[in-house]
């Protein structure tokens, strides 16, 4: 086949899983209201306010966001970011309403609506990673977070799209793909990357397709799409949100965090998602470092007296980026914080070990998850020899080098994956991040999120320029995007880093630059950036 017909399948291929409906608003204009209450832009606390003034009830706000993604992810803009509706949503809602009349109100979040990634487990959805093979896979129980936000009174709207397998098939996939799920597109440029893995949850979010959501990350996959989202996006140290119940990558780093439009709208929700779990190999860490509310530390002067370092070594990418950190910089100063550059001697030495310890643990992990769900494929072998027999619907445009090079792998007992595990956590924690910090007596550490969202690209796949929240993902680490500002009507983050469980401190500092600078602004759902 001639490169020009590669091409032209695999431009096919992605407009067939963006195609609108017919007779839908053209694609970049901004998406009307319908008849139910408005929601674009509808912040947590303002819902709960309307909840508890009775001015709206919770089927009256979930049938809202339902009617939105209807006319926006699935018409006008067709953004493709919503992978499954919970079928029970409406049920559940007019059973919090009912409480709520009764008198019982379990707390801020009893009737909140939220989007969960399609990697997590929520009985009466599919958990398939975006896989076809996994379409199948209904789990019977909710994972530990999704049994926290049904006892906090929250509604599971449904399940987003991301990076098939969380972006560890191919080493060079598309985010925002899934053979399941087609391609969802960003929300302020249609033509543009939503980044991932937690694509889906990044573009929903940024359109209000429901109050807040979930992501999940092992390197990236909150605080890119968060960034590239204009969204406020929190990984949490490892431990502090329970991995059961959600499909792996590595149990070194994984985690779930939240994505949502405000610093605020994270802190009440982080209450909901933080919680021991002994089950978990690192949850029992948790244990005495949750605070009794995360939004008291959302305070406009919790800058004052800090002294930030700035890591310039993530720089130099793209000089807008340079630029916002540079403003970013000035308003940290003028909030009352001291801002120092650092530098880390060992700053990219643990990448080689990173991805030696993700091939490891993601097969063992995965065929664990497998084993217990009961799957059709048991294994990542199993998998692997799947998706090669269904190539035309699973592969079409990537292939999978990085399942073939994790099946090659031993188990965790193999001395090559205990050096490369004990590196890669000194690297880029003790002699990396933890050094700087305690070295120069910082409070924190900043550094641009994300370069401005790429052209979706099928043919060569993600096109990265630069980032800076590495080092934090493989230490285990908290850190939390905020929006810093554009770049051609694309949003730009900047993300504080801190110590092992941090979050109160980090989402006070990231509050008070948000204040400080007002930085994001809505989606337009542009059709592509005009020159």
């Amino acid at each position: 086949m001639t490169m020009r017909r590669l091409l032209l399948l695999a431009c096919v291929l992605l407009l067939a899983s963006c195609k609108p409906e017919t007779n839908t608003p053209v694609p970049g204009t901004t998406p009307s209201a319908g008849s139910g209450p408005e929601v674009a832009e509808l912040s947590l606390v303002d819902a709960q306010k309307k909840l508890a003034s009775g001015e709206l009830t919770a089927r009256a706000l979930t049938q809202a966001y339902l009617d939105r993604i209807a006319r926006i992810d699935k018409a006008g803009p067709t953004l493709n970011s919503v992978i499954e509706l919970n079928p029970d949503a409406l049920r559940d809602a007019d059973a919090l309403d009912a409480e709520r009349k009764a008198g019982k109100v379990r707390g801020p979040l009893h009737g909140i609506p939220v989007l969960l990634k399609d990697n997590i487990d929520a009985v009466g959805m599919a958990n398939s990673a975006g896989s076809l093979a996994l379409a199948g896979n209904r789990p019977t129980q909710d994972a530990f977070l999704v049994a926290r936000l049904r006892a906090a009174g929250m509604i599971i709207l449904g399940k987003t799209n991301l990076s098939e397998w969380a972006n560890f098939r191919s080493t060079r996939s598309t985010s925002g793909w899934s053979s399941r799920g087609g391609q969802t597109r960003n929300a302020y440029v249609l033509d543009r990357n939503p980044c991932g893995s937690s694509a889906g949850t990044g573009t929903a979010i940024a359109a209000s397709l429901a109050t807040i959501g979930v992501g999940t990350e092992t390197d990236g996959s909150i605080i890119c799409p968060s960034s590239v989202n204009g969204l406020v996006g929190l990984k949490p140290t490892v431990g502090l949100v329970s991995r059961n119940g959600i499909i792996p990558i590595s149990i070194s780093q994984d985690t779930a965090g939240p994505m949502g439009r405000s610093v605020t709208d994270v802190a009440i929700f982080m209450n909901a998602l933080a919680g021991v779990d002994e089950a978990d190999p690192a949850g029992h860490a948790a244990a005495g470092n949750i605070p009794d509310d995360y939004a008291a530390y959302l305070k406009a002067d919790s800058l004052k007296g800090k002294r930030i370092g700035v890591l310039r070594q993530t720089m130099g990418f793209n000089p807008e980026v340079d630029a916002g950190i540079e403003k970013s910089i000035a308003a940290l100063k003028a909030a009352g914080a001291e801002v120092v550059d650092v530098e880390l001697p060992t700053y990219g030495k643990w990448d080689a070990p990173e991805f030696e310890i993700l091939l490891y643990e993601f097969k063992d992990g995965l065929n664990s998850y497998l084993k217990s769900h009961g799957s059709a494929h048991a294994s990542l072998e199993a998998l692997i020899a799947w998706n090669t027999a269904n190539a035309d619907k699973a592969m079409p445009i990537f292939g999978q080098e990085i399942f073939e090079k994790a099946q090659a792998k031993g188990p965790l007992t193999d001395a090559a994956y205990i050096k490369a595990r004990d590196d890669a956590r000194r690297l880029a924690g003790k002699d990396g991040l933890l050094a700087a910090l305690d070295g120069d007596n910082l409070d924190a550490v900043i550094a641009p999120s994300m370069s401005p969202a790429w052209l979706t690209d099928p043919v060569n796949g993600d096109h990265f320029t630069g980032a800076g929240y590495g080092v934090a993902a493989v230490a285990g680490t908290p850190s939390i995007t905020v929006p810093m500002g554009e770049s051609h009507g694309l949003p730009l983050g900047v993300t504080f880093m801190g110590r092992p469980y941090s979050e109160p401190e980090l989402i006070g500092f990231a509050y008070a630059f948000e204040q400080a600078t007002k930085a994001r602004k809505a989606p337009e759902y542009k059709a592509t950036i005009s020159p």
